[in-house]
């Protein structure tokens, strides 16, 4: 054990890598009740796995976010099965059990199972798939029932971390046959139709998800049943050479072009077919060469391309996927080394446990480099382009973190090449698209969006982010319409029920603005944007108490925002605070000196407050003035500002005259509500007479808008 883990040392600290996000606990499942939803809600997690993940929610409960615990746990239960295979294959009595163990602990092959985090779920199901075979095989020996009910539940612990533990009556089945020569119905087959049952349910379920909530379909998945035999054989010969000599292992190998019109790609499942037909004719001597096979390929029978698994749009293989099925030729090759070893008369003799040690310290040193791709997220990506230089996931994920450290042009540089490769990756197009979004280079940044829209019509985030480009332009009404197609496609997508309420706001839609605001509201309740967001449209509707309630709730999320503190002044003024208001405003201008809305507000109030302790004509002149310098002048809500708070002070001509600029720009503007207002005004104005609000419980104070 101890050498398991110094062979993973490199990895101990390692860094989450490409969907490790979709496996680490997020925020919305770290309670008690998103422990709950784990189990009881398809789609909560990126695989309904709820024992994996309940593993991982306990985990952040234990060390949060700090990757070492997650790192140590991996290699715990690798090390784990490995004691479980010698044990296994002792009750078996075969030879070489210990020298297996150890191989299979120490082989590179593993390493991404046992140093990427995400694959807890081949650890975890691992182990419990070893441990329901342990304890099936003594149900074997003895028919006591007991030992068949805690086979049964290790197995479904085992489908409820990862589907694989499917193989698993298949695998007891080759041990029976090797051990018998021949299967009973009654005493090998009938106990394990149980297993077979559950098992093809979970596969059934695993396939469904796969498909409909991971996205494992589609053009890259559009293979005939021919090629999908051609791609098996291919994958069972790859699986084989990469345990028998382990170079080059990577992240992502490339990813073959199936064809059944390549005549060459036949001599794989060919190949394949003939190896078996050779066994199955030596069964009669040897039954083990038979047995270790069939246990590899069943195990691998999952990933061999016959159903449909998502990182197929990568690379048809990964090391990870013979994680367990690699036990079938390892068990092989270590019976075959202590026989020869024995044959030979050094087995069990110094130079018998010279050739062992090489062997397994040979391939510890090659776990351990290989580990050290693990320890960094960097090193990971550009070690699979040096080795797979067509490796277009590979750039994206490398401009993905070029963008998160601020290298914007190093991301774009690297999903234009991810994009030279595939020109058709969505994902690329969009994230492209979001480098050129925020360089300013809008129009590009569509292009790229539309493309995304083309291949993909249905794709949330290009809809999204070409919303947010169309509002960036100006071009506010087409921006609306695809906030809505992305609030459609996904109605918990709350960042575009938000950016949707502020379109609808800024067209005075305000009733519809709310509808959006407060389904985000409901889907992220502890963002402070949103619950301010919520606040300022209840503002605007007249309902001033539950909007001081939401910006307050926002307050406390985010204490000392600008913004918060703005609303929530104009929330309290429309509830008659006037006193409370101006101390908000104030409060806001001091965070920012140049916060328009704060200087108009407060001006507003200090020139038209009812109270006329909190009124001051100056000081309203001198906010009003610098609303207008910092909007420009050509405003006519903030000129209507300026103008009250002259009125206050007494300056009735120069109140006029900014009075009736403003009424031109009303006018010009359209806005005929606030015309209306301003020629009461001036009516006023013109008597010698200041504006003075006049709230009553039906028409509570309100703030002119900006």
């Amino acid at each position: 054990m101890t050498a398991v883990f110094l062979a993973y040392q490199p990895a101990w600290q390692g860094a989450p890598i490409w969907d490790d996000d979709g496996h680490l606990t997020r925020p919305a499942l770290q309670s008690w009740h998103g422990l709950w939803r784990i189990w009881s809600e398809l789609g909560a997690t990126q695989q309904y796995y709820p024992l994996l993940h309940s593993a991982f929610w306990l985990q952040h409960r234990l060390w949060g976010d700090t990757t070492l615990g997650y790192h140590l746990i991996s290699i715990l239960l690798h090390a784990a099965s490995a004691i479980f295979v010698a044990i296994i294959l002792r009750r078996l009595a075969i030879p070489g059990a210990y020298l297996a163990a150890a191989i299979f602990a120490l082989h590179p092959v593993a390493v991404e199972s046992v140093a990427w985090i995400s694959e807890l779920k081949n650890t975890l199901s691992g182990l419990l798939y070893l441990s329901a075979m342990l304890i099936y095989l003594r149900f074997d020996q003895t028919r006591q029932t007991h030992w068949y009910g805690w086979a049964m539940g290790l197995f479904v612990l085992g489908l409820l971390s990862k589907t694989v533990t499917a193989t698993l009556p298949a695998a007891l089945l080759v041990i029976f046959w090797w051990q018998r020569g021949r299967l009973s119905w009654r005493r090998d087959v009938r106990p394990l139709v149980p297993f077979f049952l559950l098992g093809a349910a979970a596969g059934m379920l695993t396939a469904w998800v796969e498909r409909k909530l991971i996205g494992a379909e589609g053009i890259e998945f559009e293979l005939t049943i021919v090629e999908r035999c051609l791609l098996a054989g291919r994958v069972i010969w790859f699986y084989l050479g990469k345990l028998l000599w382990p170079a080059d292992l990577i992240f992502s190998y490339a990813r073959w072009h199936v064809s059944q019109t390549a005549g060459w790609q036949y001599l794989f499942p060919g190949a394949a077919i003939v190896l078996v037909a050779v066994l199955w004719r030596l069964r009669g001597r040897w039954r083990g060469p038979l047995a270790g096979l069939l246990f590899f390929i069943g195990t691998l029978a999952p990933v061999l391309g016959f159903c449909n698994v998502y990182p197929f749009v990568y690379s048809f293989v990964a090391d990870h996927f013979q994680y367990l099925a690699s036990l079938g030729i390892i068990t092989l090759a270590s019976a075959g080394i202590v026989l020869l070893l024995e044959r030979w008369g050094v087995w069990r003799r110094p130079a018998g446990y010279l050739v062992c040690l090489t062997l397994l310290a040979t391939l510890g040193t090659l776990t351990w480099r290989q580990s050290r791709m693990y320890a960094d997220i960097d090193a990971l990506y550009r070690t699979t382009i040096e080795r797979n230089p067509d490796c277009w996931m590979a750039y994206n994920n490398l401009g993905n973190l070029a963008m998160e450290r601020g290298r914007r042009d190093d991301a774009l540089t690297y999903y234009q090449k991810a994009l030279q490769i595939n020109p058709d990756h969505v994902n690329s197009l969009n994230n492209l698209g979001n480098v050129l979004a925020s360089r300013g280079q809008l129009d590009d940044a569509m292009a790229c969006y539309r493309k995304a829209l083309s291949i993909e019509p249905g794709n949330v985030d290009a809809h999204y982010n070409f919303a947010n480009a169309l509002a960036a332009r100006g071009r506010l009404d087409e921006a609306i319409a695809e906030y809505q197609t992305t609030v459609d496609l996904k109605p918990d997508y709350a960042p575009a029920h938000n950016n949707l309420g502020n379109l609808l706001a800024v067209r005075g839609r305000f009733d519809q603005a709310l509808t959006h605001y407060r389904r985000a509201a409901e889907i992220l309740p502890d963002d402070a944007k949103t619950q301010n967001n919520l606040g300022a449209a209840l503002a605007a509707t007249g309902q001033f108490d539950e909007a001081a309630v939401h910006c307050r709730k926002a307050l406390e999320i985010l204490p000392g925002d600008v913004e918060i503190h703005f609303q929530l002044g104009v929330a309290l003024a429309g509830q008659g605070r006037f006193h409370d208001a101006l101390t908000q405003y104030r409060e806001a201008l001091k965070m920012n000196p140049k916060h328009a809305g704060a200087h108009s507000n407060l001006a507003w109030l200090q020139a038209t407050c009812p109270q006329a302790a909190l009124r001051n004509g100056a000081e309203a002149i001198e906010h009003a003035q610098q609303a207008t310098q910092l909007l420009g002048g050509r405003r006519p809500a903030v000129l209507d500002t300026l103008a009250a708070a002259y009125a206050e002070a007494g300056w009735f001509p120069e109140a006029l005259g900014t009075a009736r600029q403003a009424l031109d720009l009303a006018v010009q503007q359209g806005n005929q509500r606030l015309a209306d207002a301003l020629r009461a005004r001036i009516a006023l104005y013109e008597a010698g007479k200041p504006y003075r609000e006049t709230p009553s419980p039906s028409a509570p104070v309100r703030q002119p808008p900006l």
